[in-house]
């Protein structure tokens, strides 16, 4: 019997279902490397976590001064980030767990992502995920990615859910704070340790500081069930 009722969830994915920052980091770096930029760090990287691929290698554009535009920088490291993906990503076990426990209970689900539609296909492809989770926005199909409501607003339209009766599952600040600005509530994950005390996550309705070490399937999934017991 589904306890959660007309509640649907919705993921984020790199970082929060997946471990692909790796692979993006590296896309980052080798497409920067072509354009002259040969000391991006993962602490440069970490600064991007959370919001669209497209707003990334915008704000790259004007901080390295490259003079490619953003579209083809955008290409660059989409094609390098799939060579990349396919092989590497790995699903978080206890993420997997929770994805196939919703399934059994018959609980809508959806990613929305900041990555392109062919990144996220390939990785729920790659990692076995599609198979639950078939309903994918990715900020490229709408006007603005995280901080902004935009992805996961069209998450919840296509599922047919109100936005009150959705939970998002985070990893990232920005994502977070789209979260809230959709009026849905959050189960925050953080990739970054250092920023869990960032004021994004205090909007969360619940958050494990200690990142996917402290995330568990069975308490994730019986927080949903409080959550719809308390209204």
């Amino acid at each position: 019997m589904n306890q959660l009722g007309d509640l649907a969830v919705i993921f984020d994915l790199d970082g929060t279902l997946v471990d692909s920052e790796p692979a993006y980091y590296e896309a980052g770096r080798l497409t920067l490397a072509e354009h002259g930029v040969v000391d991006f760090s993962w602490a440069d990287h970490e600064r991007y976590v959370g919001i669209s691929t497209y707003e990334t290698v915008s704000d790259w554009k004007r901080r390295y001064g490259i003079a490619a535009s953003a579209e083809e920088l955008l290409a660059a490291k989409n094609r390098r980030y799939l060579a990349l993906a396919g092989e590497g990503t790995r699903a978080y076990p206890e993420m997997r767990k929770f994805v196939e426990l919703l399934d059994t209970e018959g609980v809508a689900m959806a990613v929305a992502s900041g990555s392109s539609p062919e990144a996220i296909a390939a990785v729920l492809a790659a990692t076995g995920l599609d198979a639950q989770l078939r309903t994918v926005v990715s900020a490229d199909e709408v006007p603005h990615g995280k901080p902004a409501p935009d992805v996961f607003l069209e998450a919840a339209r296509r599922l047919g859910v109100d936005p009150a009766h959705c939970v998002v599952v985070e990893d990232a600040a920005p994502g977070a704070a789209a979260a809230h600005a959709a009026g849905m509530r959050c189960i925050a994950v953080p990739y970054v340790a250092a920023q869990a005390g960032a004021p994004e996550f205090a909007t969360a309705g619940l958050l494990l500081r200690g990142g996917q070490a402290e995330f568990t399937a069975r308490a994730a999934y019986d927080w949903l069930v409080r959550t719809v017991a308390s209204g």
